[in-house]
């Protein structure tokens, strides 16, 4: 992005990318029958991670608990997201989250608090 685009992009924003792309296709063939597609888009400054895949059963999102072993990757997509969406589709369905960037001027991490 900062290459191509010109956009700066944080050494936070690169791992939190890597992470949400690592959960959600880990997510997608663990759970699905079929084929999943990634893409990624920039939207303003912003980079919207989506996956697709086979299986049109949403995940269940659970609950926040630290005593549970496993089972904490979209709790942890949508802590570091600055949006999440779980859409339907004729085939399967779509989950897509939008990670910031470059993080706030003042130092904060960009994206949403729980």
């Amino acid at each position: 992005m900062q290459a191509v685009h010109g956009l700066p992009v944080s050494g936070r924003a690169m791992g939190m990318v890597q992470l949400v792309v690592s959960e959600l296709v880990t997510n997608a063939r663990k759970y699905a029958p079929g084929p999943c597609l990634l893409t990624l888009e920039i939207n303003g400054g912003a980079i919207e991670v989506t996956v697709w895949d086979s299986n049109p059963t949403p995940p269940a999102i659970l609950a926040p608990d630290p005593t549970r072993i496993g089972q904490h990757g979209l709790e942890i997509v949508m802590a570091v997201g600055q949006s999440f969406a779980i859409h339907r589709e004729p085939v399967g369905k779509r989950i897509t989250t939008a990670i910031v960037l470059a993080d706030d001027p003042g130092g904060d991490a960009a994206g949403r608090q729980l």
